[in-house]
């Protein structure tokens, strides 16, 4: 991680703090809140400067450095420990990717969150009404007012099974599978949840996402070996 962004600052008009940071990212990530940014802090991600009576101040390359880690953290529910090594080879100047092969647009790439409505969802996906309405039915598209880059992915997705003769009524079988492995995470959870702190709450939220992409390699790893006896 770089030097300088721990190095103590007498301040300037480029850098922001916890509450400016909070306005400026919140409309992106709901859930981010002071206690989530320190517990980020805490596990080395972000390292803000610091104002000689210890107030936290961000550089706009600490802003954008804070918005892929929470991109990544909710586009690929990724633990922090594997988002830290992803952000330490870049910091190295490599080109890491993802479990999985994903790669990571540099954080000036990054867009916002998109509201599509239900028609440009459908134009981008290259769908049809039928299709997204059959999606709805099986439960694998919740039906909204907008659509965000989920809903697209998927749509995107069926549109291509669909090719395949696979149709969104032969998958209904995946929300019940997602519902199961929701009740195993907050199982675990079960124990962090009791404590009603902010802090608590932030750290039940990394946990939340480590299990998930702990299940999610479990899934993979399933489907490979079966896909290897075809």
């Amino acid at each position: 991680m770089p030097a300088s962004s721990a190095a103590r600052v007498p301040g300037g008009s480029s850098l922001l703090s916890i509450g400016q940071v909070l306005a400026r990212l919140s409309p992106e990530f709901p859930d981010l809140t002071p206690s989530k940014l320190r517990f980020l802090e805490e596990r080395q991600l972000i390292t803000p400067s610091r104002t000689e009576s210890g107030y936290r101040k961000f550089s706009p390359a600490d802003v954008e450095r804070l918005r892929l880690v929470l991109s990544v953290q909710r586009d690929y529910y990724l633990p922090l420990k594997v988002i830290r090594a992803y952000l330490d080879d870049l910091d190295a100047g490599r080109e890491p990717q993802l479990p999985g092969g994903a790669s990571v647009p540099l954080p000036s790439m990054l867009p916002a969150e998109r509201r599509l409505s239900r028609e440009e969802l459908i134009r981008e996906a290259g769908a049809n009404a039928m299709l997204l309405q059959d999606a709805v039915t099986a439960s694998l598209i919740v039906p909204a007012d907008h659509y965000g880059d989920d809903s697209l992915a998927v749509l995107k997705s069926l549109v291509e099974l669909q090719r395949s003769g696979i149709e969104p009524r032969h998958l209904r079988g995946f929300r019940a599978a997602a519902e199961r492995e929701l009740g195993l995470i907050e199982s675990a959870l079960i124990p962090i949840a009791r404590r009603k702190d902010a802090s608590s709450r932030a750290k039940a939220q990394e946990l939340a996402r480590e299990i998930a992409g702990q299940l999610e390699v479990v899934r993979s790893s399933l489907i490979r070996s079966a896909l290897g006896r075809l």
